[in-house]
């Protein structure tokens, strides 16, 4: 005779709270629904297989009681409800940190992007109704700025150097420095981008010396461009030449050779913070006479990521004409932030207004007076004051520490990764000699009472 006495396992299981008592839970509150319901399901069906893996005859409320339970589902709620692209707080000292967004937009660039987030003028004149290029907004500052005749932008630098490649030089030849064949983040490497672009890569000179008439004696009638292309995230330094850009251009227009500078970066701060006096800026090489000069918006112009490119309204104009554009070109968010980040270089006080600059700008002693006022408040948690050396990031100005000076905090790799998890604002910071370093050039002034409160909280 079959038994009525249910097998523990399944009085167990029984045991179980439903998904309605726990997605119904007053903690659970102003949650999504939906997003409640599916993590309860899964919270109880990992504690099913945990009770039958188990063997156990008996619940353990501290383990799959409704409390412990509604713990669980609130942990994964708000895992699952967490921005992947959220908010952080940069103390690391490098100003364009790549891994957690680079450039900081203006106050000017935010509300830009704020505006145009709904409907927006894109491609289309507001007086006369017609359609008409969607970039034409930023290309007519850039214009203005640089004194050029033309102008483009599209997503990101990389793109505008395939894209003018591949429209200008395609099954012609591309004349570089065996020395500037640059690879820089993500396998993005001059050789590779030559190739994809159909044009014939020509290499002069040597790797740590090239001269002018290298240049001079690789021209033919098949030569299309001169490129220079600027060391990014690393610094030549001992026997080492190149020819200058103005000596390119020279050489160019005795030779009816069009030049094309990749400039990386992008300075256009006028007068330049002491920081960067050794990084190359778009005025000088627009003055050298390059045909064409592309950069980032999202480095030390400090605009949202995008690629621009300046020069020859002809030239340029092929470039755009080209099949490639469409899938390179920008959308109206970046659009708007860019056209408000060079209003501010137009008519406004970049060194001030523009984050990225005003940050570069800061004098030493200024941040080891705001590092001692941020050490007292941080009392208790074994907070001391300590020089630090900063840095531009994202290529710009390579191996070039920049004085600066740092709240340090005891628990190296530990407290860092607290810092990160625990803080309702992330904090990302530098670990070294197994302390946490907060770099002082890198955070907000405006932030600094949050980030006392954040760090304690994740402490």
């Amino acid at each position: 005779m079959r038994s009525t006495k249910p097998e523990p396992a399944s009085r167990l299981l029984r045991g179980l709270p439903a998904v309605d008592a726990l997605s119904r839970d007053e903690s659970l509150r102003g949650w999504p629904v939906r997003l409640v319901v599916r993590e309860a399901r899964r919270v109880l069906d990992e504690a099913r297989a945990d009770l039958v893996a188990s063997g156990d005859e008996e619940v353990d409320p501290a383990v799959c009681g409704i409390d412990a339970l509604v713990g669980r589902v609130a942990v994964r709620v708000r895992a699952a409800a967490a921005s992947q692209h959220r908010r952080v707080v940069n103390a690391t000292g490098i100003v364009l940190h790549t891994g957690i967004g680079r450039a900081p937009l203006a106050a000017a660039a935010k509300r830009a992007i704020e505006d145009a987030a709904g409907y927006a003028i894109v491609e289309v004149d507001p007086t006369t109704g017609q359609r008409n290029q969607r970039e034409e907004g930023v290309a007519s500052l850039l214009s203005e700025l640089l004194g050029v005749s033309g102008a483009l932008v599209v997503n990101n630098n990389a793109a505008a150097v395939h894209l003018t490649l591949s429209a200008l030089a395609a099954g012609r030849e591309v004349v570089v420095s065996r020395g500037e064949l640059v690879e820089i983040g993500g396998g993005f490497r001059m050789p590779d981008v030559m190739a994809e672009a159909c044009c014939r890569m020509v290499e002069v000179g040597a790797t740590n010396r090239t001269h002018l008439r290298d240049f001079e004696r690789a021209i033919r009638p098949d030569t299309e461009l001169l490129l220079k292309v600027h060391p990014s995230n690393y610094r030549v330094v001992g026997f080492h030449s190149m020819p200058s850009l103005a000596e390119l251009c020279a050489l160019g227009k005795q030779r009816s050779v069009a030049v094309f500078e990749d400039l990386g970066s992008g300075l256009l701060a006028d007068p330049v913070p002491v920081s960067l006096q050794h990084e190359a800026r778009v005025r000088d090489s627009v003055a050298s006479g390059a045909e064409l000069i592309c950069f980032s918006g999202d480095k030390l112009l400090g605009g949202p990521q995008c690629g621009i490119l300046v020069g020859d309204a002809d030239r340029i104009a092929a470039v755009r004409a080209h099949p490639l554009y469409r899938a390179f070109r920008c959308d109206k968010l970046t659009l708007a932030g860019l056209e408000a980040t060079l209003r501010i270089y137009r008519d406004g006080d970049p060194l001030r207004e523009v984050p990225t600059l005003a940050m570069l700008a800061r004098d030493p002693e200024e941040l080891r007076a705001d590092a001692e006022d941020l050490a007292v408040r941080l009392d208790g948690l074994g907070a001391e004051v300590r020089a630090s050396e900063s840095f531009v990031g994202s290529g710009a100005n390579p191996a070039r520490p920049i004085p600066s000076f740092a709240v340090v905090l005891p628990g190296g790799d530990r407290t860092a990764r607290r810092l990160r998890r625990d803080a309702p604002v992330p904090i990302f910071t530098r670990v070294a000699q197994d302390r946490v370093w907060l770099d002082l050039r890198t955070l907000h002034v405006e932030d600094r009472e949050q980030v006392v409160a954040w760090i304690r909280a994740a402490l």
